[in-house]
């Protein structure tokens, strides 16, 4: 029974000292693991231009406003237009391809890949200021080759562009 009261007084001091340790360290994360220096306050996502031989109208747009509402919510910083912003995006769509993914034991494709490519700039101005040029992106899904890319497209962009925009954004803010 003496040592009873000796073993609570060490698990005591153990977990205050615990507590004194952690409790002075200071390490900033957010929901999102993004890493944005302290100074930094703007972001400009210019409009990310569709240079691809074949392509979708509507993709340049989506890709663009997928960009700039994963930052603004993900991150503290503002949209801004002025050409000195903190950070800055810029980039063109490079692919929009539609290729066989399985054939069938008759030699007929099963499965078609749509796969869409991205080639990104990432200006830092502000700490260490590494950024990067001319990185590619490139997702892919896959649908049914019986149907026709029309009736499949809208499906498929709603699964490749936010892991397109995942994708930048992980390379810019959590550098993966």
């Amino acid at each position: 029974m003496s040592n009873y009261p000796m073993s609570k007084y060490c698990y005591l001091i153990a977990c205050l000292g615990l507590w004194t340790v952690l409790g002075a360290c200071s390490i900033k994360y957010s929901a999102a693991g993004a890493s944005i220096h302290p100074d930094a306050k703007t972001v400009l996502v210019r409009f990310i231009e569709n240079r691809a031989p074949q392509n979708n109208p509507q993709l340049s747009q989506q890709i663009t406003e997928k960009l700039r509402q994963k930052i603004l919510a993900q991150t503290r910083l503002t949209q801004t237009n002025e050409q000195n912003a903190d950070y800055e995006f810029k980039g063109t769509v490079t692919g929009y391809s539609v290729s066989n993914a399985a054939v069938t034991d008759i030699d007929k494709p099963a499965t078609a890949r749509l796969t869409i490519t991205l080639n990104i700039t990432f200006i830092n101005r502000v700490g260490d200021k590494k950024g990067f040029a001319n990185q590619s992106f490139s997702r892919s899904a896959d649908f049914n080759a019986s149907q026709s890319l029309n009736s499949a497209e809208s499906r498929l962009l709603a699964e490749i562009v936010p892991n397109l925009v995942d994708d930048v954004f992980n390379r810019a803010f959590a550098n993966w």
